[in-house]
């Protein structure tokens, strides 16, 4: 019987030691292979945006700014490289432009939905956590910001400043965070009578401590989705900023002031219109896939699970 049991016993598969948040986390995210898939898309993306120098130096031997009249809205072609998604209406190289402007759209989606995480997660948390006057301060300066035109802001904003990446990207950053700050207020309203954090209380925890330790965790998952889709609508907006000239202003290529360029002649060169369009969309697909997959991952109600 002790001899039969022995392999049994041998074959079981080992259970896992009881791990933190962020190792099952990880656990389950190397089992997610759609969304490591659109961590690598991504990834990719990124790593070609930062090369873009070398590549158009070493590759396809064109600057962004290199025009060539005879080339105007040339046809993709792999003769010469430089041209492998066509030319635009000045004979520039679409895909030299597109690798540079994705290191201006990229900059700005990131860098700005970063901003508006950090503002909006920690108003958001005093906000719901206080309540009171605290409250009501927060709530009244969203409440007067939401309730200014976004346009007409921006067009103030950028006639006292000139527009560029940066510009842009702080911009942004300082004005779209209202958003998260109401959904974590909402999430620590429901979370702060919870008995876990009264049992913090109890015991004295401070108020920093129950807010970054027992609240933020568990409305962490949810944050990595609205921030995946914050990153997308932001590269969204920058390309509805530049077509009404308050983005980056040309010849800096980004996604969204190439895509609007060349929607105005889609007629003539389509090809134009879909290499920026497509890797807009790709982006903001694998952010969105990013989000969902770190959500399901670090949902603490899926913490023991296996």
């Amino acid at each position: 019987m002790s001899a039969t049991a022995t392999p049994l016993i041998a074959m079981a598969p080992a259970r896992r030691a009881s791990a933190g948040l962020w190792s099952n986390a990880l656990y389950r995210l190397r089992r997610d292979r759609l969304t490591l898939a659109a961590a690598t898309t991504l990834t990719v993306l990124v790593v070609l945006s930062i090369l873009a120098p070398l590549l158009a130096e070493h590759v396809f031997d064109r600057s962004f700014e290199q025009q060539d009249l005879l080339k105007t809205y040339h046809p993709p072609t792999l003769d010469p490289p430089a041209y492998l998604l066509g030319g635009d209406e000045l004979g520039r190289s679409q895909v030299v432009r597109l690798l540079y402007g994705g290191q201006v759209s990229l900059f700005v989606g990131f860098v700005a939905a970063f901003m508006n995480l950090t503002i909006g997660i920690g108003l958001g948390l005093i906000s719901g956590y206080f309540r009171g006057p605290v409250d009501d301060v927060i709530t009244w300066f969203i409440t007067t910001l939401n309730s200014i035109p976004i346009i007409f802001l921006l067009i103030i904003i950028t006639t006292l400043f000139a527009p560029g990446a940066l510009t842009l990207t702080i911009i942004i950053g300082l004005l779209f965070w209202t958003g998260i700050t109401n959904f974590v207020r909402g999430q620590t309203f429901a979370l702060r009578e919870r008995e876990f954090i009264l049992a913090a209380r109890t015991i004295g925890a401070a108020s920093w401590r129950i807010m970054f330790r027992h609240v933020l965790p568990n409305i962490l998952p949810l944050i990595f989705v609205l921030l995946a889709i914050d990153i997308g609508t932001i590269i969204l907006a920058e390309s509805a900023l530049s077509y009404l000239g308050l983005g980056i202003v040309p010849p800096t290529p980004s996604w969204g002031n190439m895509l609007s360029n060349a929607s105005t002649y889609f007629s003539r060169a389509w090809w134009l219109v879909v290499s920026p369009g497509a890797t807009i969309f790709l982006t903001v697909l694998c952010l969105y896939l990013i989000g969902d997959g770190l959500r399901d991952a670090l949902d603490p109600r899926l913490k023991g699970a296996s």
